[in-house]
C-alpha cells in the first residue's frame, strides 16, 4: 500500500466543478456562481457556513480552474506582511503578466480591522479577487466595505445523501482508499453520514481511521461495522483536536456551570475555551442564551447585562474581551434562576404544531378598515388602560385553549 501523508479529506478534494458534491442551491448549472466559475469571470466572494460544508474545497476547485495566480493564506497565522507580499507579486509584471490574482483567506473573520483595511484598495481596483471563508456571519465579522464589494454566499451543511456519495467516492478513488479491500454496508456509511452532522471532514476522517485501525479478516478484507465507525468518530475527536479536549464538552461544561450557579467552574471553563482558541463572540452568544433560558424572569436584567457584554466584546476584541466575558458569565452564574419562560414557549410551540388550537377571538383581531368591524373584527374589545389598575378581565386565548397555562411562576420569580 502507498503511504499517504495527507488526511483522506485533503486527498479526495474535488479538482473540477463537476466533481464538487452538494450546495446545489448556489452551484446548480443555472446558478450565477456556477456560471462565473466556469467562465473564469469570478468577482470577490465571501463564503460562510459551518465546518466541513465545502468552503475550502470550493476554493480548491477555483484554484485548479482559473487562469489567475492563486494564493492561499490563513487569517490565524498571517498578517499584513503576507497580504503585502501577495500584492507586490501580483503587481510584478515578470511574476504575473496578467496583473491580477485570486487570494483565498481561510477564517477571514479572524482578520482584524487593520488587516482587512489593507486589502480593501486592491479588492476595490480589481488587483485582488478575494475569496474569504468563515464559519461566522460575515455581516458581523467582515469589514462592511469588503462585504459591499463581494458576493456573499451562504453554504449549508451537507445532506446525508451528499456525504454518502463523497464517502463512496473516497472508497473507490486511488488517491482515497481504493487500494484497500474494504467491506462496508451502505447502512453503515449512512450512519457515519448521520453522525457527522453535515461535516464531511468529520465523516472522511472517521472512515480513514476505521480503515487504518481495523485488521483484515480471514478473507483478506477490512470489514467496517457500525460499532467500529462509532468508536472511530470518537477517536477522531481525540486525534485531531490539537489540545486533546473536545470543543463541545468544554462549551457544555461552561453553560452547565453557569446554569448550576458555580462561578468558579464558570470562569475555569471560560478560560479553557479562550485558551483553546474559541471565538469570544461565540462565547458571548452562549452567555446571552443562558441569561434568557436559565435566569429568565428571576432576574430580567441578566439579559441586558449579557447583551451589553456581547456588544462590548464585538467592539473591543481580545485580549480585553476576556474581562467582559468573565464579568457577564459570573453575573449569570450568581443570579437566581428560572426557566419558566423557556418551558412556556416550548410548550406553546408544541401545542401550535400538534393541536387544533382554534381561532383568535374576534374582539382582539385587527380591523384596519371599517368594513371589517362590521364583520365583528375588534368588536367588544376592552382597552385595559380605561379600567382601574389598567387591567380588565377579558378572553385572549382561543376558545379551545381557554385555561391553558404556559407561564407558571416559580419561587424565584419576583414579578
Amino acid at each position: 500500500m502507498i503511504e499517504h501523508n495527507e488526511p483522506l479529506a485533503f486527498r479526495v478534494r474535488p479538482k473540477k466543478l463537476e466533481e464538487y458534491i452538494g450546495q446545489e442551491h448556489v452551484l446548480g448549472k443555472d446558478k450565477i456562481l456556477y456560471r462565473t466559475i466556469k467562465a473564469d469571470r469570478l468577482s470577490s466572494l465571501i463564503l460562510f457556513g459551518p465546518p466541513g460544508c465545502g468552503k475550502t474545497s470550493l476554493a480548491k476547485v477555483i484554484s485548479e480552474t482559473t487562469k489567475y495566480k492563486f494564493y492561499k493564506i490563513n487569517a490565524v497565522t498571517s498578517g499584513v506582511a503576507e497580504i503585502k507580499k501577495v500584492i507586490e507579486e501580483t503587481k510584478n509584471f515578470m511574476l504575473n503578466p496578467i496583473g491580477k490574482s485570486i487570494l483565498f483567506i481561510d477564517e477571514i473573520h479572524r482578520f482584524n480591522k487593520l488587516q482587512q483595511d489593507a486589502l480593501l484598495p486592491f479588492v476595490e481596483n480589481g488587483t485582488i479577487i478575494l475569496i474569504g471563508a468563515t464559519t461566522e456571519n460575515p455581516y458581523f465579522e467582515v469589514n462592511k466595505a469588503l462585504i459591499s464589494r463581494s458576493m456573499v454566499i451562504k453554504l449549508e451543511p451537507l445532506t446525508i445523501e451528499n456525504i454518502v456519495t463523497i464517502l463512496e467516492n473516497a472508497l473507490t478513488r486511488k488517491e482515497g482508499l481504493g487500494e484497500y479491500k474494504i467491506e462496508i454496508r451502505e447502512e453503515t456509511l449512512r450512519k457515519l453520514a448521520v453522525i457527522s452532522n453535515g461535516d464531511v471532514r468529520t465523516a472522511l476522517n472517521g472512515l480513514e481511521i476505521a480503515v487504518l485501525t481495523t485488521n483484515m479478516n480471514q478473507q483478506g478484507k477490512i470489514e467496517i461495522t457500525d460499532e467500529i465507525i462509532k468508536n472511530c468518530i470518537q477517536n477522531k475527536k481525540a486525534i485531531f483536536d490539537k489540545n486533546g479536549d473536545s470543543h463541545y464538552d468544554t462549551i457544555s461544561a461552561f453553560i452547565k456551570s453557569m446554569r448550576g450557579s458555580d462561578p468558579d467552574a464558570t470562569i475555569f471553563y471560560l478560560a479553557k475555551a479562550l485558551e483553546g482558541g474559541e471565538d469570544p463572540l461565540f462565547l458571548a452568544r452562549r452567555i446571552v442564551i443562558c441569561a434568557a433560558e436559565d435566569v429568565g424572569m428571576a432576574n430580567p436584567n441578566a439579559l441586558v447585562v449579557a447583551n451589553s457584554a456581547m456588544q462590548a466584546v464585538h467592539m473591543i476584541g481580545m485580549p480585553e474581551a476576556r474581562i467582559i466575558l468573565s464579568e457577564a458569565a459570573v453575573y449569570i452564574a450568581t443570579s437566581k434562576k428560572s426557566n419558566a419562560t423557556y418551558i412556556g414557549i416550548n410548550k406553546a410551540i408544541e401545542d401550535v404544531k400538534t393541536k387544533d388550537t382554534g381561532e383568535i377571538p374576534m374582539a382582539i383581531r385587527n380591523a384596519p378598515i371599517e368594513k371589517m368591524k362590521e364583520l365583528g373584527y375588534s368588536q367588544g374589545y376592552l382597552y385595559p388602560h380605561d379600567f382601574p389598575g389598567h387591567w380588565v378581565e377579558q378572553q385572549y386565548l382561543p376558545d379551545k385553549m381557554v385555561g391553558t397555562k404556559y407561564y407558571i411562576k416559580d419561587e424565584n420569580i419576583l414579578i
